[in-house]
């Protein structure tokens, strides 16, 4: 799906970013701008900036910057098209689709409408049954026994499900409802298939057990998972696929641990629901778990929209070793060389809880950081059952190896995994390249997928968390390890607009190189500077000096150019949404560069109107300047056509006379310097 750039410039320039980012951080007026801490590093003083004028955010600790749409992806992790569409129906706005017919349209919207039902209608059973725990001695007995505070049970949203046939008929009135069977929260029991679907039985899916619900990255309500209080089975039942809720795809947890994983540098990936509510009371909130179902690729790519590290945490028998496996083949795809993968086995008699309760929570973390690494744990699943004292035994090894090597991305680390098999199976790394290349190899472990508001969860009333359900005991006084991360934040493509020739490809010099630190700007860099950052000044200056700055030479003059075509256009725009107008133009990596280094501190309070009368006093000397060049150009020009031209030395005294009046301005302004 495409989605007009013109379309993202006016979504960009009609939200607020404040507003967006304010669901999120606590922000605080500081002059011009917000301050807040910056949700993307740990830190305790602010430094995260966000300017309502240019619609952008700044983090001065960690240099995170972006736009309303950026925030969503890199905070929310959502993808472009995902974020786009969230933020447009913030503001009302039907998002076009250039390459999508009428009819798919409607069937998209109608998808959107689905979804957005069936999400209330688990969020309303998510209320009851977070309300019935409190009526549930047995429940809560369990959740004590298993060592869950009442801070834990709040901030995960635990429930019960009553024992009872059809408890959700005191919820909704309408239990005949297909909704309710469509969500997953009932089941229609129709065996001889003759029935209508108002003759079928119908009951609740979930009975006598704590729920726990599971959350898209938005904090929407998507499905449930319930454990049994006792020994029966299933143990542990889950949501049936439905249009809001793919077990392949979303991974328990996740809403609550994102945060976490920037602060402890990495996510830890567990087998169940207890695991990870476990973890999060002793002091390890950035862990998630699959659902009931092998971790995929589609798992994986989640996870690293949110970090750049990723540890997979498995029992140490036999299934912990083939769960794994299959973890391995889904993070194969994303194994570039600036992240990290690693696989943790924990001793037999162990999962996470027992073994942090038994050992301590150093220890586990030890554990963590001890993790077998993806490159050594790709060899040995490769070498298993292989005798690679014979010649059979490494030619087998070479074939099971291939395709777990062939599924990773080019880059150092696969490079260098083809060396350290080639030493392996005794073969040179060449020739192995070669019997690679030269022989049709069995298909691929995995392969990387198509790229592709928050609010507290109802139900839940002020007060302290320890009464969420009676006679909780307090979380253990525990300080949790901290780690330290050696990931920064990254930039989520987004989006690619097509752009023809008009702006971009009119120049063919390269790009003006960096300046040094200490290099002055050119005159140029600053009149870009000032006007992108205020676009307004634009509208206000002379039909002369627009021909000044749209004649540039180079990438300044293009960039000008396409500026007053924006004006007329789009009318005044925020830096935020010129920003997106620039995206594959030849000279956004100039706009990018002057823009990037003009962030300083927030405006101090009060100094907002000193601050705008400044930046225009600096853009009207540094373009009186300019035209000082201008005109200085112009009178040699006239010089030269002394003789040719009877008009030429009237020219020239008329240049010098509009000289004259400049450099009086100038001097007067104090900007002139000898």
């Amino acid at each position: 799906m495409t989605i007009p750039a013109s379309f993202i410039q006016e979504l960009i320039a009609r939200a607020d970013v404040v507003e967006i980012v304010g669901r999120y951080v606590q922000l605080k007026k500081a002059g011009a701008n917000f301050m807040g801490l910056c949700p993307f590093h740990g830190e305790k003083s602010p430094s995260f900036s966000v300017s309502p004028t240019k619609q952008f955010y700044h983090c001065f600790g960690c240099g995170v910057h972006g736009n309303a749409i950026g925030f969503l992806m890199e905070h929310a992790g959502m993808g472009f098209v995902e974020a786009v569409h969230d933020l447009a129906g913030q503001y009302g706005l039907q998002v076009p689709e250039d390459d999508a017919s009428p009819a798919e349209r409607a069937r998209a919207a109608s998808q959107r409408q689905k979804q957005a039902t069936l999400s209330d209608v688990l969020e309303k059973a998510g209320d009851a049954y977070r309300k019935h725990l409190r009526q549930a001695p047995g429940a809560i007995e369990y959740l004590k026994g298993r060592g869950v505070s009442g801070e834990v049970a709040k901030q995960f949203g635990i429930g019960y499900a009553p024992a009872g046939w059809r408890a959700l008929a005191s919820v909704f009135p309408d239990y005949d409802d297909p909704l309710l069977a469509e969500s997953g929260l009932v089941i229609v029991n129709n065996e001889e298939g003759q029935l209508s679907e108002a003759e079928a039985k119908r009951y609740d899916r979930f009975r006598d057990r704590v729920m726990f619900p599971i959350r898209n990255v938005k904090g929407e309500c998507i499905g449930f998972g319930g454990r049994v209080l006792g020994d029966e089975k299933p143990k542990y039942l889950n949501s049936p696929e439905t249009p809001v809720f793919s077990k392949g795809r979303e991974l328990y947890g996740l809403y609550e641990a994102r945060a976490a994983f920037r602060d402890r540098g990495y996510a830890l990936v567990t087998e169940g629901y207890m695991d990870v509510v476990a973890l999060a009371q002793l002091g390890f909130p950035n862990a998630v778990a699959t659902l009931g179902t092998a971790c995929t690729t589609e798992h994986v790519q989640k996870l690293f929209r949110f970090t750049e590290s990723v540890v997979f945490s498995f029992d140490g028998d036999a299934a912990g070793r083939r769960a794994a496996r299959k973890a391995l083949d889904g993070a194969l795809p994303y194994a570039t060389d600036v992240r990290s993968i690693k696989f943790l086995f924990l001793p037999a008699e162990h999962d996470p809880d027992s073994f942090i309760r038994e050992h301590g929570a150093e220890a586990f973390a030890r554990f963590v950081n001890e993790a077998t690494p993806l490159s050594r744990f790709m060899l040995e699943a490769a070498r298993e059952g292989c005798d690679l004292t014979s010649a059979e035994g490494r030619a087998h090894m070479t074939s099971n190896v291939r395709p777990l090597w062939s599924a990773m991305p080019d880059g150092a680390l696969k490079r260098q995994l083809l060396s350290e098999i080639a030493t392996l199976v005794q073969l040179d790394a060449a020739a192995l390249s070669d019997l690679w290349a030269s022989t049709p190899g069995p298909r691929k472990a995995g392969g990387a997928p198509a790229p592709q508001r928050h609010s507290e969860p109802s139900g839940f009333s002020g007060g302290d968390s320890d009464d969420y359900y009676p006679d909780m005991p307090p979380p253990q006084d525990y300080e949790p390890p901290r780690y330290e991360s050696d990931s920064k934040p990254k930039f989520q493509q987004r989006g690619k607009f097509t752009k023809g020739k008009r702006w971009g490809g009119k120049f063919e010099e390269p790009i003006e190189p960096l300046r040094g630190r200490g290099a002055p700007p050119s005159r140029p860099d600053v009149a870009v500077r000032l006007l992108l950052s205020n676009m307004a000044q634009w509208e206000a200056l002379s039909h002369e000096l627009h021909l000044m700055l749209c004649e540039l030479p180079g990438h300044h003059g293009a960039l000008f150019t396409w500026l007053d075509s924006q004006l007329h256009e789009h009318g005044v725009q925020p830096w935020a949404a010129l920003r997106e107008g620039l995206r594959g133009l030849g000279f956004e990596p100039l706009a990018e560069r002057l823009m990037s280094v003009s962030e300083a501190g927030p405006i101090p309070e009060g100094e907002e109107a000193q601050h705008l009368a400044d930046a225009a006093r600096e853009l009207a000397s540094v373009l009186d300047f300019m035209l000082d060049d201008r005109l200085k150009a112009q009178q040699s020009e006239a010089i030269a056509a002394v003789g040719k031209d009877p008009k030429a030395l009237e020219r020239y005294k008329a240049l010098e006379t509009r000289r004259l009046e400049l450099r009086a301005r100038l001097r007067a302004s104090g900007s002139e310097t000898a």
